[in-house]
């Protein structure tokens, strides 16, 4: 084969020793120290030391080595911080940055000597050079300070070092060429699993459109038209094409990721040769009851970094799906961590289903994938983008609470006199704001606090170096995790933020960086990718959510009309009740509970009842309760409690699988997890009423949204609490008609709908709605179902 046409496998050189050189325990009990370059910092501290040296000095040199085999070609590339050719030597120059004080630094880290000597062999070999020197250097983040390390090496030796890396990295870029040969052939025939609903045909082309060209696109689409394999059979398509690599199908919710499983698994029953992995959460992937990463209290920790690679490579060659119980059967069989081999696992599969925190949360995403400089031709599929808004705002907001820095600095007393003092030097600056605080107060900089939170960073690091009490050593640990989280999301605050101080609900004192518009840092994200599509049922108004998740010009966005008949659907307003802080008394309450009585007494079957707080709940309930003990009416009801099980959660919807003797209703709160993402067909829902208005209580972040949109003069009360509030209503009334068999009556209860504000926000197929009081509910939702 000729080598133009040779299929090329990149790797980058950090990735290579990362991955084939790591041994070892797994071990959280030090801060992992080294790690901090990834830092918006350590790009800073780069730029300045290379601007340091002299003219014999090439700063951020791009690399690369081509290996050529029999099939394929591996490409390693990088870049070198620095290459310095001097009369006497030529070398090339790591750096790195570390908050730990450099005393305990006694020798380079080996993966970082590792980048550096592959650098060396490449620029070495390709000059003709005999001999090479690689230097470490690691400068301490605060204080500036610098230590090297040089070592001398013929390019002899590192040529026999190298090919034994390679030779260790073959058997896996042999899998790699396999695999995509395998998964392209598979895809010539591969024909969408059903015929065409009204609608998807032009959601499967605009989305393969949106990836081939590298672009984004926003999908309204009703709920039930069929969106997640719309999204699911074009990405694939593309990928088979050569327009992408791996698909991130991503979720906000667990119960959703089960509808892109089995998405994935129809068309892999049509011939398609796809390997796809399902991330859960470390808790639920752990063999402990509690987490603990440590050689000492796991024995899946010990060694771990021995055997994780066989274990990869085995359950890679042996299944094509990868979900909880495979991933813990392989993790006992090799005695690693299940959370880690399945990250691994991760960089190997064509499709990741995951929740949005993996891609987007800079605690805890896949840096593999997303870490500082990595780029892939990956494809974003957004399930349910709605829940983007607040969960984007969440995961680039940081939060600092008084009592923890004096909690912190009362366990430390008598082990550090340094890091007790900078940790009350931390609350002073803390009680000083606090005195300025009545209910909240918006700040304009914390400069001064925030140098003062470098500096215990730094100081946190030194003492994680040593030995102490793991009870010490613990809350030191989880402390320095809240501290930098704090001063990475302080490092991107611009005018997309507003700080400000507040009190808990336990009256804690706490500082906030609040990310009002989360689109800047939710873009940096995607652009690490090929192409994005978001995809919600409820997309209203568009510009307000283009607004939020991008900063691109050139977006699409599709508008999928229902596919459903709309004769099928009762959608009622009511004009006599509300949900109003001031309305909301006995007289109210019957008039709502009469309106859910008429519903259910139409027609026998299970209905849902969608209330704004769990307070209202039980008292909307106990009035319901008293009337239907009037009529002697059964009905069975079911109630949502706070903080339900997954077991709760999977009871309550099992009640709802089929027709019982008595009608069954299920009363849930608005926005909660029976809203959105259940799948009741049929006849397992035939109504729903929605409450209110859904709009979030009034609180400080809530009008500080609110104060923010209005100086930007972009309707802050539409931004702050109508738009979220209407999304959990169209939320909640899409759970009824799921199906074009399905039949259905859906009661808006709350006169403020009929407002041209509210109306204005109604969907497409909510045309030809009907408005009532609750006099004339009863007979109306009767002759819809005689008439049916």
């Amino acid at each position: 084969m000729d080598k133009k046409e040779k299929e090329i496998i990149k790797i980058s050189v950090r990735s290579l020793v990362e991955f084939i050189l790591r041994k070892g325990d797994l071990d959280n009990r030090r801060s992992a120290a080294f790690d901090r370059e990834a830092m918006l910092k350590g790009g800073k501290i780069h730029r300045k030391i290379q601007k340091q040296m002299k003219a014999s000095y090439r700063p951020e040199v791009s690399l690369k080595w081509e290996q050529e085999y029999e099939d394929f070609i591996i490409l390693v590339e990088g870049r070198a911080d620095g290459i310095i050719e001097e009369e006497d030597r030529t070398a090339i120059d790591e750096i790195k940055g570390v908050y730990m004080d450099l005393n305990y630094l006694e020798e380079p880290v080996e993966v970082h000597k590792a980048q550096a000597m592959c650098y060396a062999y490449i620029y070495g070999t390709q000059t003709g050079r005999e001999k090479i020197q690689v230097q470490m250097t690691y400068c301490q983040m605060e204080s500036e300070e610098i230590k090297r390390f040089t070592e001398d090496f013929t390019i002899e030796k590192l040529k026999k070092w190298f090919g034994d890396l390679m030779g260790e990295y073959y058997k896996w870029a042999r899998f790699q060429y396999d695999r995509r040969i395998l998964r392209k052939n598979s895809m010539e025939g591969l024909e969408f699993p059903y015929p065409y609903r009204e609608g998807q045909r032009e959601l499967v082309s605009g989305v393969y459109h949106t990836i081939t060209s590298g672009r984004q696109l926003f999908i309204q689409a009703p709920t039930g038209i069929g969106k997640t394999m719309a999204a699911v059979f074009p990405a694939v398509r593309a990928v088979g094409q050569g327009y992408g690599d791996k698909i991130f199908y991503l979720t906000a919710k667990t119960i959703t990721r089960t509808v892109a499983q089995e998405a994935f698994a129809l068309l892999q029953e049509r011939g398609l040769s796809y390997k796809t992995l399902t991330i859960t959460a470390k808790e639920k992937l752990c063999f402990l009851e509690e987490p603990d990463c440590n050689p000492e209290k796991c024995p899946y920790a010990k060694g771990h970094f021995d055997r994780v690679n066989q274990a990869v490579f085995e359950l890679l060659t042996e299944r094509d799906t990868y979900f909880r119980e495979e991933l813990l059967t392989q993790a006992e069989k090799y005695q690693v961590c299940p959370y880690e081999m399945c990250l691994d696992t991760a960089t190997w599969v064509d499709g990741i289903i995951c929740d949005y925190n993996y891609v987007f949360d800079p605690k805890v995403h896949l840096k593999r994938f997303f870490g500082d400089g990595v780029k892939g031709d990956y494809i974003f599929l957004i399930d349910e983008a709605h829940n983007l808004v607040d969960r984007g705002r969440k995961m680039y907001s940081a939060t600092l609470c008084k009592e923890e820095l004096l909690e912190t600095a009362r366990t430390v007393k008598g082990h550090s006199v340094k890091l007790y003092r900078i940790l009350n030097r931390c609350n002073k600056l803390m009680l000083e704001y606090k005195r300025e605080c009545d209910t909240y107060q918006v700040l304009e900089n914390i400069g001064g606090l925030s140098l003062q939170l470098l500096n215990l960073l730094s100081e946190m690091e030194n003492f994680l170096e040593q030995d102490h009490e793991e009870k010490v050593q613990k809350a030191v640990l989880d402390f320095s995790f809240v501290i930098r989280h704090f001063l990475n999301m302080y490092d991107l605050t611009d005018e997309n933020y507003v700080i400000y101080t507040h009190y808990g609900e336990g009256g804690e004192f706490l500082l906030t960086l609040f990310c009002v518009n989360p689109r800047k840092n939710l873009q940096e994200c995607l652009n690490k990718g090929r192409s994005t599509v978001f995809f919600s049922g409820t997309f209203l108004p568009l510009p307000y959510y283009r607004s939020l998740f991008s900063t691109r010009d050139d977006d699409y966005a599709i508008y999928a009309a229902s596919p459903f008949p709309r004769e099928n659907l009762k959608l009622m307003v009511a004009r006599d009740v509300s949900s109003k802080y001031t309305r909301r008394d006995q007289e109210e309450y019957r008039k709502i509970a009469e309106y859910i009585f008429q519903m259910i007494k139409g027609k026998k079957g299970n209905y849902l009842v969608f209330l704004p707080s769990y307070r209202m709940l039980e008292d909307i309930y106990e009035v319901f309760q008293e009337r239907i003990r009037q009529e002697n009416f059964q009905v069975n009801c079911l109630l949502q409690s706070s903080g339900m099980s997954e077991a709760d959660r999977e009871e309550f919807l099992e009640a709802f699988e089929e027709e019982g003797e008595i009608s069954l209703a299920g009363f849930c709160v608005m926005g909660g997890i029976f809203s959105e993402g259940i799948d009741l067909t049929g006849k397992r829902l035939i109504g729903a009423a929605v409450v209110g208005t859904g709009l979030p209580q009034v609180g400080s972040e809530r009008e500080i949204l609110k104060d923010y949109y209005d100086k930007k003069e972009k309707m802050g009360f539409d931004y702050a609490y109508r738009y979220p509030g209407m999304n959990k209503v169209l939320q909640a009334a899409g759970r009824v008609i799921r199906t074009k068999e399905d039949r259905g009556v859906v009661l808006l209860l709350d006169e403020r709908f009929l407002q041209r504000a509210y109306r204005d926000l109604f969907p497409w197929e909510w045309r030809g709605y009907e408005v009532c009081t609750v006099a004339q509910a009863g007979e109306r939702i009767w002759r819809f179902w005689e008439e049916g």
